[in-house]
C-alpha cells in the first residue's frame, strides 16, 4: 500500500523508515507523530467544542482521535491518501468528526433523560432528621435567618428582603449561627465520648 504524508514542506512516503516504523507500532515514531500533529488536532477539536460550551472536553476528544488513529493496526491512519489532501487537512477532518460525534453522544444522553417518564427518574425523598437547637443558643435574628435559608429555601438576598436588612448581614448572621451550632454540637459529642 502506498502511503505519503506531507509534513511542512517535506514528504514522508510509505517507504520512509519513520512512517514504516510508526505503522509497525514503533513507540518513538508514534511519539514523534503525536508531537507533530497534536496541536492541529487540538485546534480542530476546540473549534467545534468551544461554541457548544464544552471546552473542558477537548483533551478527551483529542485523546479519542489518537486512539482511533492507532486502533486496529492503524487502520484509519493507513486510509489516509496524500494525493487527496495534506495530512494536516485530513487530521482536521478526522478531529472535526470526532468532536461532532462527541457532541451528538452528549445530546443523546440529555434527550434520553428528557424523554423518560418522571416515575422512572424519581428518587425516594430523603426526609432530613430534624435537629433540636437549644433555646437561647442563637439570637432570634440568627434563628430567623436559618429558618428562611434552610426551611423556606430562600437565597440570602431573598431573606434580607424579608427581614429588611442587607444581604451581607444575612450572610454574616448565617456564618455566626453556624459557628455557634458547630461549637455546641462538637462539645455535645465530646461529652458523649
Amino acid at each position: 500500500m502506498s502511503f505519503a504524508v506531507a509534513v511542512e514542506g517535506e514528504t514522508v512516503s510509505g517507504g520512509d523508515a519513520d512512517l514504516g516504523a510508526l505503522l509497525d507500532g514503533n513507540k518513538a515514531a508514534w511519539d514523534r507523530f503525536v508531537a507533530r500533529y497534536a496541536a492541529v488536532i487540538f485546534a480542530a477539536v476546540r473549534r467545534r467544542l468551544v461554541p457548544a460550551g464544552r471546552t473542558s472536553d477537548a483533551e478527551d476528544v483529542v485523546q479519542d482521535v489518537f486512539v482511533k488513529l492507532c486502533q486496529n493496526d492503524f487502520r484509519l491512519l493507513r486510509s489516509y491518501d496524500a494525493s487527496r489532501a495534506k495530512i494536516t487537512t485530513w487530521l482536521t477532518v478526522v478531529a472535526n468528526s470526532a468532536a461532532i460525534d462527541h457532541l451528538r453522544r452528549l445530546r443523546r444522553r440529555t434527550e434520553d433523560i428528557e424523554t423518560q417518564p418522571e416515575s422512572v427518574l424519581a428518587v425516594d425523598p430523603v426526609i432530613p432528621e430534624k435537629v433540636k437547637i437549644p433555646d437561647g443558643l442563637l439570637s432570634p435574628r440568627q434563628a430567623l435567618v436559618l429558618e428562611l435559608l434552610y426551611r423556606r429555601d430562600m437565597t440570602p438576598g431573598e431573606a434580607a428582603e424579608v427581614i429588611g436588612i442587607d444581604p451581607q448581614t444575612v450572610r454574616s448572621m448565617h456564618h455566626k449561627a453556624l459557628v455557634k451550632l458547630r461549637g455546641h454540637f462538637q462539645a455535645e459529642l465530646g461529652e458523649e465520648s
